[in-house]
């Protein structure tokens, strides 16, 4: 398994992650498109926010990051918000 965590911080962060709340559905619907999607987790730190996504493998994770890049561009172009800080790496260790 593969993870990427998406940390937003800065211009437009708290704004962009309102969009987020209120568009939920449309999110969640939107991240299900990824192939070999394990999970997916959105929390509001109330300056911005923090995504971490959980795929089969590296190219799971690299269709993430181009989804939510993409539904960011589409729905949230207006926010300008900072792009985010992108951590990337092989899962060690998954609890369920």
């Amino acid at each position: 398994m593969y993870a990427v965590i998406r940390t937003y911080l800065g211009t437009g962060a708290k704004q962009l992650f309102e969009l987020l709340e209120e568009r939920k559905a449309d999110v969640e619907a939107t991240l299900r498109t990824v192939p070999g999607l394990v999970s997916y987790t959105l929390l509001n730190t109330g300056d911005g926010g923090t995504s971490v996504t959980v795929c089969t493998d590296k190219a799971g994770s690299d269709a993430s990051l181009k989804v939510a890049r993409d539904w960011i561009q589409k729905n949230a172009s207006n926010i300008n918000a900072n792009p985010p800080i992108v951590t990337e790496g092989p899962v060690i260790v998954q609890i369920k």
